[in-house]
């Protein structure tokens, strides 16, 4: 899942990045609004965590741009007020969702999960193709029922590959759907990650290299 953190409090966006990241999530951030608005703008988030009061462009105009873009960019809307009329005022410029400071990091995190969720075509909880099984909500990914022990990332290639139910992913795809955007797009880290993921998973192979096009796990054929 990819994020952006649009948040002028620096100490608190930065904790809110580290938590998403914790959680498996490629997260990027901006501190101002500005920032924030160019960000959204040039790349596809699943969820953008808006902080209303932003210097430069105010997280209203974000959003309603946002909207107006019919991005399926889902927004959290973060704000210093609780009052029912605030809340109501930022559901009806398009955020998707609404929390007030002070929050609970497990509620923000549950939070962006199902917006996640939302952002994407639906898929099934848990994925699988012949004995690999991935389970989304719980993380854990098993093979013959041997679980895998696999990176944060590893599980996430995994997860996109699966989702695409047969179809090639390319490594850009994989990049900004995995990574955040300080990753070199120039990197060999998609390939290493791939052959690493191969590694762990076993044999027979499962994932396989589409020369020019990029990777992909084949569903199995049933025999007519």
């Amino acid at each position: 899942m990819r994020v952006l953190v649009v948040e002028d409090e620096r100490d608190m966006a930065d904790a809110i990045v580290r938590g998403l990241r914790r959680k498996g999530m490629a997260v990027d951030v901006a501190y101002d609004g500005l920032e924030g608005h160019e960000m959204a703008y040039v790349t596809r988030y699943d969820v953008v965590v808006l902080d209303r009061d932003l210097p430069g462009m105010h997280g209203d105009e974000i959003c309603a741009a946002l909207v107006e873009s019919g991005a399926l960019t889902r927004v959290l809307m973060l704000t210093a007020s609780s009052s029912v009329e605030d809340k109501v005022e930022g559901l009806e410029l398009g955020a998707d969702d609404y929390l007030a400071k002070p929050f609970d990091f497990k509620e923000l995190v549950a939070r962006v999960q199902a917006l996640g969720r939302r952002a994407t075509p639906v898929a099934p909880p848990v994925l699988s193709v012949g004995n690999l099984v991935l389970d989304q909500s719980r993380r854990v990914a098993t093979r013959g029922g041997v679980t895998l022990e696999l990176t944060n990332k590893e599980f996430c290639v995994l997860e996109e590959l699966l989702k695409a139910k047969g179809g090639v992913v390319s490594s850009e795809e994989l990049l900004e759907r995995v990574w955040d955007a300080n990753t070199d797009p120039f990197t060999t880290t998609v390939r290493v990650t791939i052959n690493t993921l191969r590694k762990k998973i076993g044999d027979p192979p499962l994932i396989e290299t589409v020369v020019g096009a990029g990777y992909r796990v084949p569903e199995p054929v049933v025999a007519s």
